[in-house]
């Protein structure tokens, strides 16, 4: 008898054992659900305003000479593919007088080299795919016929739009 209390005293204590090292274990551990998503990036941004574009000058017998100006850029981050950017102006410009901008293109991207500029949006870069670049090189060019004759100083706002 004495041999039957000893094994029910260790099967309970063995029980009691596996139900106190169950519980400690479950208060080693918690879990949580987390959710995510990455939405679409199009940013575009750019680093202020060139000089102004002044044609003032010519050489006997030619046409004025047109003006340039490289001295701002502009950073682009996307996650999409095949991206382009687009460049209009809000006005026309005046008749026989042509203002292009040419956007260096990030890392396999495809600028459109010197594109004249007006109210309908024109591709300048094409080909973005998931970039994050800063400082591409933004070159502005106005040239005038001699047609044009005098044009006071006017502004232009350019819009660059990064799009599908």
């Amino acid at each position: 008898m004495d041999l039957l209390k000893l094994v029910r005293s260790m099967l309970v204590g063995l029980v009691l054992l596996t139900l106190v090292s169950s519980a400690a274990m479950a208060g080693n551990t918690a879990n949580q659900t987390v959710t995510f998503e990455v939405q679409a990036i199009n940013e575009v941004a750019v680093s202020g305003n060139p000089a102004a574009l002044i044609v003032n000058s010519a050489t006997a017998g030619s046409e004025p000479v047109l003006v340039s100006d490289a001295s701002t850029t502009y950073d682009i981050t996307t996650n999409g593919t095949n991206k382009k950017i687009t460049a209009a102006i809000n006005t026309n410009m005046p008749a026989n007088v042509t203002l292009t901008a040419a956007l260096a293109a990030p890392t396999g991207g495809t600028s459109a080299g010197d594109t004249t500029l007006s109210t309908v949006a024109a591709n300048v870069v094409t080909a973005i795919t998931q970039k994050a670049e800063t400082a591409k090189t933004i070159t502005y060019k106005l040239s005038a016929t001699v047609a044009a004759g005098v044009v006071v100083s006017d502004t232009k706002t350019v819009t660059l739009t990064l799009t599908d």
